[in-house]
């Protein structure tokens, strides 16, 4: 898995290439001036900041840079670790015995595989967007890499399957002792509060291939 500091020097490597600083790279993105700043990288109780999944599409975005053009800004040894992840559809993810209680994906019938930079650490797993209901962040055909391992802080994208087999993408905007709170990604459907109870797993989205 690449680590947090092979992340930074990959976006400050993009910087250099397109002669930016890491502020004038942000901007070019579309993000807030210093988001890609030293000083964000570390929090104040010494906790690392990783750049989101969203901010890394939209440098890649905004340079032409392709994900391995990226990763190969990276030490070439770890830039080319690959990994297989287990792949299914987010509509069928809420089906069958498909996932432990914590949220590991089982393997076995229902499950394929797609390679990928190993970027998401022990037990994780791809989901293939159906549909327009993520418009316009997620697409229809885009995967999802989901870390159910990671920890998971306000503002996060995640993925959370409930008791009732449902399965949903959206933000976390808040969350208490008895509910979390879900924006939705597309403005057409409504924001969220599901009872903890009825939560049988939550995981953090930490990549997206489009």
């Amino acid at each position: 898995m690449l680590s947090h500091e092979q992340i930074w020097t990959a976006i400050d490597r993009l910087a250099e290439r397109h002669g930016f600083s890491a502020s004038g790279l942000a901007r070019r993105a579309g993000l807030d001036a210093t988001s890609f700043n030293r000083s964000k990288r570390v929090g104040p109780d010494g906790r690392k900041r990783w750049p989101s999944t969203e901010s890394i599409a939209k440098v890649l975005s905004a340079t032409g840079a392709s994900l391995d053009d990226f990763l190969h800004l990276v030490d070439s040894g770890q830039a080319s670790a690959r990994t297989m992840v287990p792949l299914i559809g987010l509509t069928q993810a809420g089906s069958g015995r498909l996932f432990t209680e914590e949220g590991i994906p089982t393997g076995g019938p229902g499950w394929d595989e797609i390679e990928f930079p190993d970027l998401g650490g022990d037990h994780a797993f791809a989901l293939e967007v159906q549909g327009d209901s993520m418009l316009p962040l997620y697409r229809d055909g885009d995967v999802l890499i989901v870390a159910p391992n990671a920890s998971i802080r306000k503002g996060d994208r995640i993925v959370a399957r409930l008791t009732n087999g449902e399965v949903v993408a959206k933000e976390l905007r808040r969350r208490t002792a008895r509910t979390i709170e879900l924006a939705s990604l597309n403005p057409d459907h409504e924001d969220r509060a599901v009872p903890l109870a009825e939560v049988a797993w939550m995981a953090r989205v930490m990549w997206v291939r489009q």
